[in-house]
């Protein structure tokens, strides 16, 4: 197991991180970092010996987070951010059909399952409707109302 990032490396993050307990002085489920963000690895470990788990200093919001290494790419690497993650509620914004035939009616929510940021397009995601999971563009959603 070796790391992918060195000291003083310029990460972003590729998900949200929220408070799993472990962070002083806030909530649990708080939003801690958002996804996107970058920062700098100051120190690594290990968890439960098989995974590596980056201090990352995110000095734009002066918050330093633990991070697995599978949340975070290079700073190089292509981003592009997204409206929606996992499951994020989402409403369609317009009817949905296949072959002509309409299965989903506009205003109806679903959840996001997967995003793909890299689409041709721009991104698109699986959202799982009730009775059906759709592959739909972002520009075909909108956020629900959280409650």
């Amino acid at each position: 197991m070796r790391p992918r990032f060195d000291y003083g490396d310029e990460v972003r993050v590729t998900r949200n991180v929220r408070n799993d307990g472990t962070y002083p002085g806030m909530e649990t489920g708080v939003l801690l970092v958002r996804r996107g963000s970058i920062g700098h690895v100051q120190d690594m470990g290990t968890f439960l010996q098989d995974q590596i788990i980056y201090t990352v200093n995110f000095l734009e919001i002066n918050r330093i987070v633990g991070c697995r290494e599978e949340e975070l790419i290079s700073v190089s690497d292509s981003w592009i951010d997204t409206r929606y993650e996992f499951r994020d509620k989402v409403i369609a914004n317009r009817s949905l059909a296949i072959g002509g035939e309409i299965i989903i009616e506009s205003g109806l929510e679903g959840e996001v399952l997967q995003v793909f940021r890299d689409s041709p397009g721009g991104p698109v995601y699986h959202i799982r409707f009730p009775g059906r999971t759709l592959q739909v563009p972002e520009f075909c959603l909108d956020g629900a109302a959280q409650s």
